[in-house]
């Protein structure tokens, strides 16, 4: 992805926050774990059952803090999710999210979101028993894109939460959440090799401007 290997963008982003005092990348693939070291992140392996289709997120995330509070011997106050398939984040942008957090201790969680734009719910359907189109949100299915209520949607580079949060109610979207609002260009997220392709082209102009571009939504 934009000459380097997809988990690298993670790797770099974590290595540049100045507020993240530890991070690792879980995996059960032995290419991505010598990819992972030979970038500097420590790495833990995951287990057999954890390395399934059906394996959960949360799962993934219970045991890699498991380990990394059992290493340091310390609990760690927020946990942050880095994954390496929404690629488009930085070291200031993990700051910010935890910064969030610190400033309000009622709050749960952060996420990253985007604006979204063309692909509004207003002009969403989906299929009744009988094939007819039904839909999302009907009340603005007619409306003129200047009319329509701004909506967000995640875009997986950043979730953060408190400790409780994963651990003890095994989320990480906590009931009282609010969203870190980053610029639509910040947008890709990996699926399928369409997405891939997109991405690279985003990854690759967004490099370009990151110099010259301090959020909020640039």
């Amino acid at each position: 992805m934009a000459g380097e290997p997809l988990i690298g963008h993670a790797i770099r982003a974590a290595q540049a926050s100045l507020l993240l005092t530890t991070f690792l990348t879980t995996t059960d693939d032995a290419e991505i774990a010598e990819v992972a070291q030979r970038l500097g992140s420590p790495v833990l392996r995951r287990p057999a059952e954890l390395a399934s289709d059906d394996a959960s997120v949360i799962s993934v995330l219970l045991h890699a803090v498991e380990h990394a509070e059992q290493k340091s011997g310390v609990p760690y106050p927020i946990i942050l999710l880095l994954q390496p398939t929404s690629p488009m984040r930085t070291g200031g942008d993990i700051d910010a999210v935890i910064e969030m957090l610190a400033e309000d201790p009622t709050l749960e969680s952060v996420i990253s979101v985007c604006r979204v734009e063309d692909s509004h719910p207003a002009r969403m359907y989906r299929f009744d028993a009988e094939g007819l189109m039904v839909p999302v949100w009907p009340e603005w299915e007619t409306a003129r894109r200047q009319e329509m209520p701004v909506v967000y949607h995640r875009n997986g580079a950043l979730y953060a939460c408190r400790r409780d949060v994963l651990m003890e109610r095994h989320t990480i979207m906590g009931e009282k959440k609010r969203a870190y609002v980053m610029p639509r260009d910040c947008c890709a997220n990996i699926d399928d090799e369409v997405d891939i392709l997109f991405a690279d082209l985003l990854m690759r102009r967004w490099k370009r401007s990151t110099h010259e571009c301090s959020h909020p939504e640039c």
